[in-house]
């Protein structure tokens, strides 16, 4: 006659235990909803060798609209400006929109516009639209690696020169590495080439590392190479180096 209360303990003991995890699973926060823009500004101050040897600041922006399907929308932005003695030593300006289309976790194509101005290189203007094919070597949390080639157009505009219209063919890669929970090195390299002129070319190559200051903040240093093959004046040298130190926003 005594079993029936003492089988009702531990009966009462289990509905107590889920009655407490589905309380405390009620009480726990929701995931947040992954980030449909990301968006990072930075500025800071810069030594560049060369053609000119000045202090300049720097401003840009690296900005991406993901609405976590096949199309993503990708933008950055350089401004370098400088002056020696109240002069204008320094002014170059570039900006890069990309508009991807993955065709699988790998592969995507896309289309993209390329903007320069840049004094060191008697650049009036530089605008280059192509489109073509890219491919994700490495893809994970740590490691992302990735190469694309394209197709299109260049028209070149210099200083006491018509404007130079070309056909165009582009390489890109770019690396990103997370070295530490709170170090990231990035190294990007970027090739133009005209087609009636394969040895009128535009090389891009640089290096960053960015140290977190702060959830939002990162403190970054970059070298910045960028050679033209042909510059239109003897007078140019090919070769132009920038060192930047900024700080980084993260919105």
């Amino acid at each position: 006659m005594m079993t029936a209360p003492l089988m009702r303990i531990p009966t009462v003991a289990l509905a107590a235990l889920v009655v407490t995890v589905t309380h405390a699973r009620a009480q726990a926060p929701a995931p947040e909803p992954p980030k449909i823009w990301t968006v990072a500004a930075s500025a800071g101050y810069a030594l560049t060798s060369g053609n000119s040897d000045t202090s300049s600041f720097n401003l840009g922006y690296d900005l991406a609209y993901d609405p976590h399907r096949r199309n993503i929308v990708k933008s950055d932005a350089l401004v370098i400006r400088g002056k020696n003695e109240g002069e204008l030593t320094t002014n170059r300006i570039g900006i890069n929109v990309r508009d991807e289309y993955k065709l699988s976790a790998r592969v995507f194509v896309f289309g993209q516009n390329q903007y320069l101005r840049d004094e060191f290189k008697s650049i009036d203007y530089l605008l280059a639209p192509t489109g073509g094919v890219g491919y994700k070597i490495f893809d994970t949390d740590a490691t992302k690696l990735g190469v694309d080639a394209s197709a299109g157009a260049v028209w070149e505009k210099n200083p006491g020169l018509d404007v130079d219209t070309s056909g165009a063919l582009a390489l890109g890669q770019k690396l990103t590495q997370r070295l530490t929970g709170t170090a990231t090195l990035t190294q990007t390299f970027s090739g133009l080439w005209k087609t009636k002129a394969f040895d009128d070319a535009l090389y891009t190559a640089g290096v960053s590392l960015a140290a977190s200051m702060s959830t939002r903040t990162q403190l970054k240093v970059e070298v910045l190479d960028t050679f033209k093959n042909r510059p239109p004046s003897a007078d140019i040298q090919k070769n132009d180096i920038a060192v930047l130190m900024a700080i980084v926003y993260k919105i």
